[in-house]
């Protein structure tokens, strides 16, 4: 064997471990050192992998991943519109979210389902995630502390977007467990026949329910982002039933998961940067907040495009026919945009490049109720618990690398 054929099997032995390594569930409470093994074999933030039945590109770079974003030759949904959705309740109800269409099809449900969520929509909200946020801390208060997850992060974020679907919140329960569904499929990580079932089991009531539901509405138009979904028409058409029905636990998911895993997964930054909680317990409600936390926690850790024609990032071509895996995560702390980027910083003048809520034409819809969310929650916890400790440095991760979110943050109160 040559020099050179040792040199490359010795480069390829390198990549595969560095790629396997990315979902590895042991390495979900530090990820970066995995991605960071990645962004050292890439040139200009992006790495070939070839195997023997698949090959693809793995973008760490902030400049690939933003270029891949914004092309329209990267076409979101990997393969799922030729999947047989009626073997799988769960399949059916990913075919038609917009989340998996492109072009004019994604451009046509994107509109309608937009025509409901209006920046005065979100706007409105604020109040009632300041009431909910005093009624939480409240109740955390009077017990010297709690699980950020359960007390807080988790029904925050679900009685928001149920109040703005027009959701009864005698259903939380339910919804919140419709949600971890969701997110387990979206993660496309490990999914056991036993999974499976249980999501296909999840979709086959959420079909029923949000059948009965817009039916109800058409006839009986309701407050709510879900009758005016149902009633939003563009050029004569409207959304059909699969499609209302998907987009709207697509927003119900979304609205909550994101949200739900970036509070918790804040506070244990914070927790590692005590200079950055007392300057945040100083300045509560800094501008930059929700952008910094957005980029350092990155709660969509990866996201996936297939190329169906060629790609530039600067002087690079991304070759068309790839699979292209974009490491969030990584793009959101490239050291060539983000100085010292493990860093909490609210001064960071570029917080606002981070990728974390996507961009191009799949930006995410709800980026302002997030902001939001994350702006005034965390001013409410570090005005009301300046003195809060998170009292287990090393909590459980969910079993989801591509939604990464802490699965219990316990905290003590003064």
């Amino acid at each position: 064997m040559t020099t050179s054929e040792v040199t490359n099997e010795s480069r390829a032995a390198a990549i595969g471990s560095a790629v396997n390594a990315l979902w590895d569930t042991q390495s979900l409470a530090n990820p970066y050192a995995a991605y960071e093994r990645v962004r050292a074999l890439s040139d200009g933030g992006v790495l070939e992998a070839q195997f023997p039945d698949w090959k693809a590109l793995f973008l760490t770079g902030h400049a690939a991943c933003s270029a891949v974003l914004r092309s329209p030759h990267a076409l979101s949904g990997n393969g799922i519109q030729n999947l047989d959705g009626e073997g799988s309740e769960g399949v059916r109800l990913l075919q038609s979210m917009m989340l998996f269409h492109n072009g004019q099809s994604h451009q046509r449900l994107r509109s309608l389902v937009s025509a409901a969520f209006t920046p005065r929509v979100v706007e409105e909200q604020r109040e009632l995630v300041r009431s909910l946020l005093d009624t939480l801390l409240d109740d955390m208060a009077a017990r010297g502390g709690g699980d950020m997850v359960a007390d807080l992060s988790n029904p925050l974020p679900a009685r928001v977007i149920m109040g703005m679907l027009g959701l009864k919140g005698d259903d939380e329960a339910r919804f919140v467990g419709w949600t971890q569904s969701v997110a387990d499929l979206l993660g496309g990580m490990n999914q056991s026949p036993e999974l499976m079932g249980r999501i296909d089991a999840d979709a086959r009531e959420m079909r029923a329910f949000f059948q009965d539901l817009a039916d109800e509405l058409r006839a009986k138009p309701q407050p709510g982002l879900l009758s005016a979904m149902s009633a939003a028409q563009d050029g004569g058409e409207r959304l059909s039933g699969d499609e209302l029905l998907s987009n709207a636990v697509l927003l119900l998911a979304a609205g909550h998961e994101t949200t739900s895993n970036l509070i918790p997964g804040g506070l244990l930054e914070l927790s590692r940067q005590p200079d950055a909680w007392a300057a945040l317990v100083e300045n509560p409600r800094h501008p930059n907040v929700a952008d910094e936390l957005l980029r350092v926690v990155s709660p969509v850790q990866f996201d996936g495009r297939t190329l169906s024609a060629d790609v530039s990032v600067g002087d690079m071509t991304l070759p068309g026919g790839n699979l292209a895996q974009l490491i969030l995560g990584a793009a959101n702390r490239d050291p060539g945009v983000f100085a010292d980027p493990d860093r909490i910083d609210w001064e960071r003048a570029n917080s606002n490049r981070h990728l974390a809520l996507a961009a191009g034409p799949h930006y995410c819809l709800g980026a302002s109720l997030a902001r939001l969310e994350i702006s005034e929650t965390f001013a409410a916890i570090a005005t009301r618990f300046p003195n809060l400790r998170v009292t287990d440095p090393n909590p459980p991760f969910k079993p989801n690398p591509v939604l990464r979110g802490v699965q219990r943050l316990d905290v003590a109160v003064d």
